[in-house]
């Protein structure tokens, strides 16, 4: 509802699941950084809330919901690839199956509060099936994220939102089902996406 604010009204997807996505919603979980914080841009149905920039990691997602992760002008989008949405978040966290260099300076992936090391911090990553993996904690660090992302099998990964006001991932054990708070110490309750949310996040759904 508020970031990317731009977009309302202008899109399908809105600030709470609701209706049929609801009866299909699995799980869901936060975004990437605010685009003010310049970390990449951010494409949703067409319509561009910033603009899209070479050589940081994507999150793309095409018209058949099929999602991967990638470096933008570099494998993403695939050619003739019919894109749905784009996120980007900074560089990628992992590549090639190991942790990037840049994945052990901390400093380098967010502003965090008091400028601690050890946040809350969130990740996706992808495995060479294309499944996608989410991993996240309440204190942890870029590289934590990556190596655990990596010995999980992905083959390429990025960081998602940091500090604990934004850090989430709910979940249900069916479609449609009870949703439960899935980050141990997680600040905002397991509704919370279905109630209303101000920033943008990724909800997984059943066919």
């Amino acid at each position: 509802s508020q970031d990317p604010g731009a977009l309302a009204g202008r899109v399908t997807a809105g600030p709470k699941v609701t209706g049929s996505a609801r009866s299909r919603l699995v799980a869901a979980f936060n975004g990437g950084f605010k685009l003010a914080s310049l970390a990449g841009g951010y494409e949703q149905e067409g319509h561009v809330a910033k603009p899209i920039r070479n050589g940081l990691a994507s999150l793309v997602i095409d018209t058949s919901g099929d999602a991967r992760i990638g470096v933008w002008g570099s494998g993403v989008p695939a050619a003739g690839e019919q894109v749905y949405s784009v996120r980007q978040n900074l560089w990628l966290l992992v590549s090639g199956g190991r942790p990037t260099r840049e994945s052990a300076l901390w400093w380098r992936w967010g502003g965090t509060i008091g400028h601690a090391e050890y946040v809350a911090r969130s990740a996706l990553g992808e495995n060479r099936a294309g499944d996608l993996s989410y991993a996240a904690s309440m204190s942890t660090t870029p590289a934590d994220l990556a190596w655990a992302l990596a010995r999980a099998g992905a083959g390429v990964a990025m960081e998602l939102d940091i500090n604990p006001d934004w850090v989430q991932l709910d979940a249900a054990t069916r479609p449609g089902g009870p949703l439960r708070a899935e980050i141990g110490g997680q600040r905002r309750p397991a509704g919370q996406y279905l109630t209303g949310w101000t920033r943008d996040f990724i909800a997984v759904e059943s066919p």
